[in-house]
């Protein structure tokens, strides 16, 4: 009622999980995206959380069910400067953002680490069988691709000024954001065909040695079979 939120954004805000998206209101302006956070300690893995933000020429309300550390790191920062906030709510919401990309960095990191890893143990432990592991980490890429593609999109409307509420500097300022999550995404799509590449190697591989040991075993009863047609007829 305050700041007189559209009952369809009030219902997209409050939902459990949303896609990435941007919609412009007659006072505001509605913006979905996703921050990330590693889902153990053991560095596998990820979630991510939606957070909505609704942007005014004189507010920035953010609606998210988890702990977000880029609102923390930015309302702490406030606190201790109060000249942060001198670039308005849409200064407030590219540094916002800009924290929230810069934490995809350390968990692309990471999954670039772990398919590595599963590269090297199909091409040199070809005995192993890591099509579990390998699976779930296209899962992980899957979900990485699905959310940084429209998260691309929408930032990227931020960049062009298309909105009145976002001045030309700080449109500017969300075009290095749009670069480096257009840097992610790209990133995640070549992730995607080094998965799909690395389990047709391993299965490729699999029916390798199949065939070598059909062909040992072709040998051995091409030997004794003989052997067995004269025993049988003695």
């Amino acid at each position: 009622n305050v700041f007189q939120v559209h009952e369809l954004a009030l219902e997209d805000a409050l939902s459990a999980i949303h896609h990435p998206k941007i919609e412009l209101y007659d006072r505001y302006l509605y913006l979905i995206l996703h921050g990330i956070q590693a889902s153990g300690g053991d560095g596998t893995g990820f979630e991510t959380h939606d957070i909505d933000f609704f942007l005014g020429d004189r507010f920035l309300v953010t609606v998210h069910t988890a702990p977000s550390r880029s609102i923390s790191g930015e309302q702490k920062t406030c606190l201790r400067n109060s000249h942060s906030l001198g670039d308005g709510p849409a200064g407030l919401l590219h540094r916002i953002t800009d924290a929230m990309v810069d934490h995809y960095r350390p968990e692309v990191d990471a999954l670039e680490v772990r398919l590595e890893a599963l590269e090297d143990k199909v091409f040199e432990s070809p005995k192993e069988n890591p099509v579990r592991e390998i699976l779930a980490l296209k899962q992980d890429v899957a979900a990485l691709r699905r959310i940084t593609i429209p998260q691309r999109d929408a930032l990227g409307r931020l960049a062009r000024r298309e909105f009145s509420l976002i001045p030309d500097a700080i449109a500017y300022r969300f075009r290095d954001v749009y670069d480096h999550l257009v840097q992610l995404t790209d990133e995640s799509i070549f992730f995607q065909d080094r998965v799909s590449g690395l389990l047709d190697a391993y299965l490729s591989s699999q029916s390798n040695r199949l065939n070598q040991v059909m062909k040992v075993l072709t040998v051995i009863s091409t030997i004794f079979m003989p052997l067995t047609v004269l025993t049988g007829m003695y």
